[in-house]
């Protein structure tokens, strides 16, 4: 699987010195290019980025919108397919189209299918801009 074979380079490209956990993203678009990200941890915690994350922020920083997204696929050498955290959720879930197909696996090959929609079904949601209370 030509998703997974992408994944499995952008994990190779993770800096993870302090939990040696490497995930890769490999972001799938409709004119067949791929966008990676790779979680990048940091002495402080907090500041790290995970490999969602950073495959989103790369593909809006260079000018792609979520229409343009058709998957996205995650991996880890993790026990079963490799799921995102809340955080990514929530950024999967606003910058992904709600069909867009998540791909999780792990490095054995095992994978799971799923949707942006079904993995945060009750994301945070602004549907219109808060009102001046004043």
């Amino acid at each position: 699987m030509k998703n997974l074979e992408q994944a499995l380079i952008a994990r190779s490209r993770a800096y993870t010195p302090y939990s040696n956990f490497k995930v890769g993203a490999a972001i799938l678009l409709k004119d067949g290019t791929y966008i990676h990200g790779a979680n990048v941890e940091n002495a402080s915690l907090g500041l790290s980025n995970c490999a969602e994350r950073s495959a989103l922020f790369s593909l809006y920083s260079q000018g792609y919108k979520k229409e343009d997204i058709v998957s996205m696929t995650i991996v880890a050498n993790d026990h079963g397919p490799v799921s995102p955290c809340g955080a990514c959720r929530q950024v999967m879930h606003e910058l992904m189209p709600k069909d867009a197909k998540v791909i999780l696996a792990n490095t054995k090959g095992e994978i799971k299918e799923m949707t942006t929609d079904s993995l945060l079904p009750y994301a945070f949601v602004l549907d219109e801009k808060p009102k001046d209370e004043s």
